[in-house]
């Protein structure tokens, strides 16, 4: 093992530009690129887990994804763990319809090489989005591999949270817009239903007509969504084993908090509707377009030792 200083980008994402210079000071004889970020927890076989699907020559990469697990289980850090294991779920056995997480991808080089992914990096911020859409457009499925699912033990602020929240999809309508378009309207339709159906609630009690039906109705929403999130949270804390996954907080948190989640996809959504500009590890870039990243300004910070 060896670190290499790439030194601050000057046209992409500071990420995308660290990772161009690593692979291309990786030794020659290097069959697989594997990528992981620094806030996952990476669990035992893991880099077997993930690497081992590339045997089959049909699969062109295999990802994990992240799972947030609060520390010291406030609202905002449980309300983002609740907002991300929606994009956890999208996951799944449809090869064609998965994604790259880049904080735990596996590609082997040849196909790296051949598809031109480091070149195809340039000018971008996202390197999973940008090699997802080399995949698709190539025709390689990209596997999704549970037991990649890797925990980040980490609070935030809700300040911390929104800024999160907005980057993500901000950084989605730049480079994947159908899916920001399908975020905005779903998001839409459940806040309007939800609404609606409170209003609907309320209106008949004050004039004293019966409200049984509706209020029936919103609750069955209510329940079948907190069934759907605790289910899933089930399932993570088979391949996670973090006894906080199991505790009575978190199961209280996904089981609740899912409405509040669908609330803040919408506001993150028109957020994005409205501004390209993100701030992320001290640097803020306007995402021009899929392949043109501009860096308006960095934060210098004092350096620790």
């Amino acid at each position: 093992m060896r670190i290499v200083i790439a030194g601050p980008a000057a046209d992409s994402g500071q990420k995308v530009h660290n990772l161009r210079v690593a692979v291309g000071e990786a030794d020659p004889q290097s069959e697989v690129f594997a990528f992981v970020d620094t806030d996952a927890r990476s669990p035992k076989l893991w880099l077997r887990s993930l690497i081992a699907p590339l045997k089959d020559n049909r699969v062109g990469a295999t990802t994990g994804y992240r799972w947030f697990v609060p520390v010291r289980a406030g609202f905002a850090s449980h309300l983002r763990s609740v907002w991300n294991a929606a994009i956890a779920s999208a996951l799944g056995a449809d090869e064609r319809k998965n994604f790259c997480w880049g904080g735990s991808t596996a590609i082997r080089r040849v196909t790296f090489e051949q598809l031109k992914v480091k070149d195809r990096w340039q000018g971008t911020v996202s390197d999973d989005f940008a090699m997802t859409r080399v995949l698709h457009e190539a025709g390689l499925p990209i596997k999704f591999v549970p037991q990649c699912l890797t925990p980040s033990f980490e609070d935030c602020s809700l300040r911390e949270l929104f800024e999160f929240t907005n980057r993500q999809l901000k950084i989605t309508r730049a480079y994947a817009a159908h899916l920001w378009k399908a975020v905005l309207i779903g998001s839409a339709l459940f806040v309007m239903t939800l609404v609606g159906g409170i209003a609907v609630i309320v209106w008949r009690a004050a004039i004293g007509l019966s409200f049984a039906t509706p209020l029936f109705l919103l609750l069955l929403i209510v329940a079948l969504g907190a069934m759907k999130s605790h289910l899933r949270l089930r399932a993570i804390s088979l391949v996670i084993p973090d006894r906080e996954l199991r505790s009575l907080g978190t199961t209280l948190a996904h089981a609740t908090l899912w409405p509040l989640g669908s609330l803040l996809y919408l506001c993150n959504a028109l957020a994005a509707a409205f501004s390209r500009r993100i701030d992320w590890r001290g640097i803020t870039y306007e995402l021009k377009s899929a392949t043109e990243t501009v860096i308006i300004r960095r934060e210098l910070r004092n350096r620790e030792r």
